[in-house]
């Protein structure tokens, strides 16, 4: 990486514009669901982030051809995210808050760890798991009332865990793809793919929320904002980040989106932040920071 300052600025720029959009997304979301359901939501979504996608990198000949044996990993991939992933963050936002749901997903590098601990036998240090606990007792402190009593849909939550569940399978497949496809490749073609695995459930399912669509402002601002900003710009800008800045250094950018979601979802929408809500999303933004930091060093080390 270049060392000049203004480059460097302007590299950490754009991954915060990427983490300002991602937040935003919540907020945009909950918008986008006064109007229309999950699944009609997310299959437009998808529809018009390809669209872009493929036009400006199909016309710059950055997109690689997928090799035939790869075609059951393409698809594979998709199934999980953003198909699985976006049903579950979907309903997710429905039946919860965009605070809730950016913090819940916020904790799927957790996950991801335990996964590798369980699966390939990767040691767990106490750090982590002390991260862990104190990320997951902060979901349960945000999810309990003044009274403690559980005070959202379970619906919404359960919702929230299958979406960092499927992000953590996706992640393991994702590594598989990097090795032979750039980024800009395997993102349009997973939301091209993505957007045909919807496509079958909006037809069955909400068939009538495509006829009845209305070109209001209220609906078509988020909408437009979602696919174009969070689904696309963001991801471009993040890929730029991490190719200059590297995995180790743009993880810990995350930790910022379920603090945009919840400052945006104030003012926006006028989502209101309790003593629990705050408390337990610095305990889970801290739970984050530590298990990454552990995982950095290591990274660091090798």
């Amino acid at each position: 990486m270049r060392k000049d300052g203004k480059f460097s600025a302007f590299v950490y720029l754009m991954m915060m514009l990427a983490m300002v959009f991602w937040g935003m997304s919540y907020v945009w979301t909950a918008m986008v669901f006064q109007y229309l359901n999950p699944i009609t939501t997310i299959f437009i979504r998808l529809v018009i982030s390809s669209a872009l996608l493929f036009s400006i990198f199909g016309l710059t000949h950055q997109l690689q051809p997928v090799q035939k044996k790869d075609y059951k990993l393409f698809l594979f991939a998709a199934l999980f995210e953003p198909f699985l992933y976006f049903l579950g963050e979907g309903y997710g936002v429905k039946y919860s808050t965009p605070t809730i749901s950016a913090i819940i997903i916020s904790t799927i590098p957790i996950f991801s760890a335990l996964a590798a601990s369980i699966f390939l036998k990767e040691v767990l240090k106490p750090l982590q798991i002390f991260g862990f606990f104190l990320s997951f007792g902060g979901i349960i402190f945000m999810l309990l009332g003044p009274s403690f009593s559980f005070q959202f849909n379970p619906i919404g939550i359960v919702s929230l865990f299958f979406a960092v569940a499927t992000a953590v399978v996706y992640a393991v497949l994702l590594k598989r793809l990097t090795i032979h496809y750039s980024p800009f490749t395997i993102v349009t073609w997973l939301n091209i793919i993505g957007a045909l695995y919807f496509l079958p459930l909006v037809l069955v399912i909400e068939p009538g929320q495509l006829i009845l669509l209305r070109f209001e402002w209220g609906l078509w601002y988020p909408l437009i904002m979602l696919a174009v900003f969070a689904s696309s710009l963001a991801f471009i800008f993040f890929t730029f980040g991490m190719h200059h800045l590297g995995v180790s250094r743009t993880s810990i950018f995350t930790n910022f989106i379920p603090v945009f979601t919840a400052v945006f979802s104030y003012f926006k929408i006028h989502e209101k932040l309790t003593v629990n809500t705050l408390v337990g999303m610095l305990m889970v933004i801290a739970g984050v920071i530590i298990t990454q930091k552990n995982v950095r060093t290591k990274m660091l080390q090798a």
